[in-house]
C-alpha cells in the first residue's frame, strides 16, 4: 500500500496542467512503500522533485530534477550511511543506476541485461537501500533538470555548469543544500559516480571539503572516465586497451585454443603484464622500432587479441577501440561488436569499413531505459510533467581544461583519512576500459601511501556491469562490503 503526500512549494500545479511548460523552481513529491531486499523487509519514502541552483547572488539560475530514498523501519535514522548518485556522459540522467542498480526497482529484463517486453520495472531484491538512503541526481539538461530564467528574462550562461571545474563547483553548493535541507550532516557520506561521473566525483571529493566542509567516507566510480588518458591517444592510452581486447576476444571464442581454455581471470594478468612491460616501449618507438621487434610484438598483440597479425601491422600496432569493434568477427559472422558491452552483436550495412555503424549495447539498452523511467516516474512515484525526460541532454561545448580531479581526490584522501575509494568495472567494457581503469587508480596516489584505502572490483559484463544479474548481485554485495570497511567505527580521524 502506497500512502501518497504532496508539497507544493511554487509551481507543481502546473506540472501537468500547464499550457506553456514551466520548470518547477522547489518542489517535492513523497510516496511511502515497503519492499523485500536481501529477505529482509525494508519500508522507505520517496521524495522526487526539484531543488534550486543559485549564483553568488543568489539569484536562482537553474532547478536540478532528483529522486531520494529514505528507509524509514531503521532506528538509525538519520544518521545512516547517505550515497548522492551521479551518471555521466557529461549530459546524462541518473537513470542508470536509478532504475538499473541501486535503487529499489530495476528494469524488466533478462538475466544477461537484453530488453524484454512489457517493458517496465520489477523490485529489486539486491538494492543498497537496506544499509544505505540514496539521492538520484540529474545535472542541468538532463532528466527534467533545466537552466530557469533570471530576473531580466534571460538564462544563465552555459559556462556556469557545462564544463568540468563549472559542474563540480555548482553541484557541490546543491549538495550542501540538500544535506542541510534533509538533515544529513550526520550521515556518513559517500558519493557514486559512473563513467564522465567518475571525473565529477574525483573533482567534487575535494570541492566538498574545501568549500562545503563535508568529508566524505568513500569515493565510488563505476566504469570510469578519467580524461588523462580516455582519447588521448598515444602509447599509453592505447596499451592499456589490450587487455580489453583479450577479454572480448575470450568471451567471442576468438583467442588461440591455449588461452581460451583457460578461465577469463587466469588469462588477464598475462595480458595486462603484457601491455604494461612489452606493448607500451614497442609503440613508443614509432616508425623507429626494428622490423624483428615490431613483427614480435604483432604476433604477440594477435595472441592476445583475435585479430590477426597483418592488420595489426597495417595499424602500426596502435589499434583503436573503433576499428577492433569492426574487425574481431569480421572474417567469422560479419558482425560487430558492442562499444559499451562487447557481449552485444550488431548487423552492419557492409562488412568493409573501420568502425560500426552504430553502437549494438545502447540501442539495446534505450529500448528498456527510456519507457522504464517515464513510466516508473509517473506511476509508482506519481510524479507527472509534460517536460521531456532527458535521457541524454545538450550540454554545449563541455569544457574539459584544467582537468586536476585526479590529484584532486589524492589531495581529499590526504586531508581525511576517513576517504576511501572503490572502482568497479566490466572487463568487457570497450568505452572506459576496466585496465584504464586500473591504472587511472594508480595513479591517484603516486607515493603508494594510501594504496590500501583503494579498492578495485571487476566484473564479467560491461560499462554497465550491473544489468547482467549475477553482476548486479555481486556489485551491490561489494557496495555494502565497502559501506562496511569505511565505516569509522569510532574511530579517530588521524594517521
Amino acid at each position: 500500500m502506497k500512502i501518497y503526500y504532496s508539497f507544493t512549494l511554487s509551481l507543481i500545479c502546473l506540472l501537468g496542467f500547464s499550457q506553456n511548460l514551466e520548470i518547477p523552481i522547489d518542489t517535492a513529491y513523497v510516496t511511502s512503500h515497503t519492499t523485500t531486499i536481501k529477505g529482509q523487509s525494508v519500508s522507505y519514502s520517496a521524495n522526487t522533485g526539484f531543488q534550486p541552483v543559485w549564483n553568488s547572488e543568489g539569484e536562482v539560475t537553474a532547478s536540478l530534477y532528483y529522486t531520494y530514498y529514505k528507509r524509514t523501519n531503521d532506528k538509525t535514522g538519520n544518521k545512516r550511511p547517505l550515497i548522492i548518485s551521479f551518471n555521466g556522459g557529461p549530459g546524462s540522467a541518473s537513470v542508470w543506476m536509478h532504475v538499473a542498480y541501486t535503487g529499489p526497482k530495476v528494469l524488466n529484463i533478462d538475466n544477461e541485461g537484453y530488453p524484454i517486453q512489457p517493458y517496465g520495472v520489477k523490485s529489486n531484491p539486491n538494492s543498497i537501500l537496506d544499509v544505505a538512503d540514496i539521492v538520484f541526481v540529474n545535472p542541468v539538461n538532463t532528466g527534467y533538470s533545466r537552466k530557469v530564467k533570471l530576473a531580466d528574462g534571460k538564462y544563465a550562461d552555459d559556462k556556469e555548469f557545462f564544463g568540468i571545474n563549472a559542474d563540480i563547483e555548482y553541484l557541490a553548493e546543491w549538495i550542501n543544500t540538500f544535506v542541510t535541507r534533509h538533515n544529513r550532516w550526520e550521515s556518513p557520506k559517500y558519493i557514486i559516480g559512473e563513467s564522465y561521473g567518475g571525473t565529477r566525483v574525483m573533482g567534487l571529493a575535494l570541492e566538498l571539503q574545501n568549500s562545503q566542509w563535508m568529508y566524505l567516507n568513500g569515493v565510488i566510480m563505476v566504469s570510469p572516465a578519467d580524461y588523462k588518458v580516455l582519447r588521448v591517444g598515444g602509447p599509453l592510452a592505447s596499451s592499456l586497451n589490450l587487455p580489453y581486447y583479450t577479454a572480448a576476444a575470450w568471451y567471442h571464442n576468438m583467442l588461440p585454443s591455449e588461452l581460451q581454455n583457460k578461465d577469463l581471470l587466469e588469462v588477464l594478468p598475462e595480458a595486462e603484464n603484457f601491455a604494461v612491460n612489452e606493448l607500451i616501449p614497442a609503440i613508443a618507438k614509432g616508425g623507429f622500432i626494428s622490423d624483428s621487434e615490431r613483427k614480435a610484438i604483432a604476433k604477440k598483440m594477435s595472441y592476445y587479441s583475435g585479430l590477426s597479425e597483418k592488420v595489426i601491422l597495417q595499424q602500426n600496432l596502435d589499434v583503436p577501440n573503433r576499428f577492433f569493434w569492426k574487425e574481431l568477427l569480421r572474417d567469422k559472422t560479419g558482425q560487430t561488436i558492442g562499444r559499451l558491452d562487447s557481449r552485444y552483436l550488431g548487423i552492419d550495412k557492409v562488412e568493409t569499413g573501420i568502425g560500426p555503424d552504430y553502437s549494438a549495447e545502447l540501442t539495446s539498452w534505450l529500448h528498456s531505459f527510456t519507457p522504464a523511467i517515464n513510466y516508473y516516474i509517473q506511476n509508482e512515484l506519481g510524479f507527472k510533467t509534460d517536460v521531456k525526460y532527458n535521457v541524454f541532454g545538450n550540454v554545449g561545448n563541455w569544457d574539459r581544461s584544467n582537468d586536476n580531479v585526479r590529484d584532486d581526490l589524492r589531495q581529499a584522501m590526504a586531508q581525511n583519512p576517513y576517504l576511501k575509494i572503490l572502482t568497479q568495472s566490466g572487463y568487457y567494457d570497450g568505452a572506459t576500459t576496466y585496465f584504464a581503469a586500473k591504472y587511472s587508480q594508480w595513479q591517484i596516489d603516486p607515493s603508494g601511501k594510501m594504496k590500501d584505502r583503494m579498492y578495485f572490483r571487476g566484473y564479467r559484463s560491461g560499462h554497465m556491469m550491473y544489468l547482467r544479474n549475477e553482476d548486479l548481485i555481486k556489485a551491490n554485495d561489494d557496495l555494502r562490503e565497502f559501506i562496511k570497511n569505511s565505516s569509522t567505527n569510532g574511530k579517530a580521524a588521524k594517521y
